[in-house]
């Protein structure tokens, strides 16, 4: 390994240009990336003096991923998931763990700190919070498995998706609905919110851009923030309506009238909710970095 730093967002592309040219420009239509297989044969082309040589599954206590190697020269590696994700989570968390490996193997290997290897909770693989080395793998992850290209050729920019059209999309990719909505949040030039919350509190949330620089934005990181008292993740009301969505009026989320979507996994005991804001000029808020919109986000 090189003293360059990592560079997620290249070699991630140059991983999709590889698999665009291979299975063609509408390999999507067959499936999703099939990141374990890609992980051990790419490695293997690629490092064949230390590739991957398997992905397992494995009870693993406060982590839902790992990327070990071996005590043997020339290291030998292997990604191990938690058992119990979902189908969905266990793809990205495969394709982060990849990810620590194209990026920060060496890192990982000489690191005193990451001793046989790095472990990565529930917040590093799937909300990008810890070092840069997280962020970097998450990114990684999502332009790997949801290229943006085929992201804005589905759901261009301008576009206000339902739950119905994420979760289309979740399944294009063979990733979860959470994943999905973070990739879209992030060409999105609508104003959106996505809140992930329990029991009336927020967990953590994201705006867009536009959302954000207007000042509809929801910060957590030093506070809980209580979620409206009419909102369905409150009332617990979670019929169709609300899944398609609810008009909520002035005061309710903010000092304008929003359109609020919801829907609940009892798996992970959670709520997401997805709010849409009309458009407008942007208002600039220079105080807080634009990380403040994610729960728990802290460099």
């Amino acid at each position: 390994m090189t003293g360059i730093p990592p560079q997620p967002l290249r070699e991630a592309h140059k991983l999709t240009m590889m698999l665009d040219t291979v299975l063609g420009p509408n390999r999507f239509e067959q499936g999703p990336v099939d990141v374990e297989r890609l992980a051990i044969e790419y490695s293997a082309k690629t490092e064949p003096a230390t590739p991957i040589h398997e992905v397992i599954d494995r009870d693993l206590l406060g982590c839902v991923g790992a990327l070990v190697y071996s005590d043997t020269l020339p290291r030998q590696w292997g990604i191990v998931c938690s058992t119990g994700q979902s189908p969905g989570r266990r793809n990205f968390t495969i394709a982060h763990e990849f990810g620590h490996y194209i990026l920060h193997r060496g890192m990982i290997e000489s690191g005193g700190e990451y001793d046989g290897g790095i472990y990565c909770n529930e917040r590093n693989v799937h909300q990008g919070v810890g070092p840069d080395i997280e962020r970097q793998a998450d990114q990684f992850a999502a332009n790997l498995l949801m290229p943006f290209h085929d992201c804005r050729k589905l759901v261009p920019a301008r576009m206000r998706p339902d739950f119905e059209v994420l979760g289309a999309l979740a399944k294009r990719y063979g990733v979860s609905l959470t994943a999905v909505i973070l990739r879209w949040l992030e060409y999105t030039e609508t104003r959106a919110l996505m809140v992930v919350s329990n029991e009336g509190f927020a967990h953590w949330a994201k705006a867009s851009e536009a959302a954000y620089k207007s000042g509809a934005y929801i910060s957590t990181r030093n506070t809980a923030f209580e979620l409206p008292s009419a909102a369905t993740a409150v009332t617990g009301d979670h019929s169709d309506e609300a899944k398609a969505g609810i008009p909520r009026p002035r005061g309710c989320w903010f000092n304008e009238p929003v359109v609020e979507m919801c829907i609940r996994s009892d798996r992970y005991d959670q709520e997401i909710t997805l709010i849409h804001l009309e458009n407008n000029d942007p208002k600039h808020h220079e105080s807080e970095a634009f990380e403040d919109v994610y729960d728990r986000f802290d460099r």
